[in-house]
């Protein structure tokens, strides 16, 4: 049963989707110096619900040593965080013309999964 897909019109009620571009990591690439250049499968669009992390998963952030602007993401179907194993993370989203990197999936379903995502500083 998709319990998500039951609470979807309640929740989008009070906190409304927002539009996206999920950018899937597709490895490396060796770059100038033989350094390694990430390389990305072609934008896909994604429709999002961006919130805020709780005092606990603050917590957590804070016990990985991550720094900077954390925000939790649900979206349909999965992403991955870095999957050393599976060769798997680097992924991106773009919202609003700000770049997110997945740092971790807080949870992983089926049909859905619900990230943590960090924004990322262009210089």
């Amino acid at each position: 049963m998709n319990l998500h897909k039951l609470v979807r019109g309640a929740v989008t009620t009070v906190n409304p989707d927002i539009a996206a571009v999920i950018r899937r990591s597709d490895g490396t690439t060796a770059g100038p110096g033989r350094t390694l250049v990430p390389k990305y499968l072609p934008d896909e669009p994604v429709t999002i619900q961006l919130q805020p992390l709780s005092g606990s998963e603050l917590r957590h952030a804070e016990g990985l040593n991550i720094q900077g602007l954390l925000k939790s993401v649900h979206i349909s179907g999965s992403s991955f965080s870095v999957l050393r194993g599976r060769k798997l993370g680097g992924d991106l989203l773009i919202i609003d013309g700000e770049t997110w990197l997945v740092i971790q999936a807080l949870e992983l379903w089926p049909d859905w999964c619900r990230l943590l995502v960090c924004m990322q500083v262009t210089a």
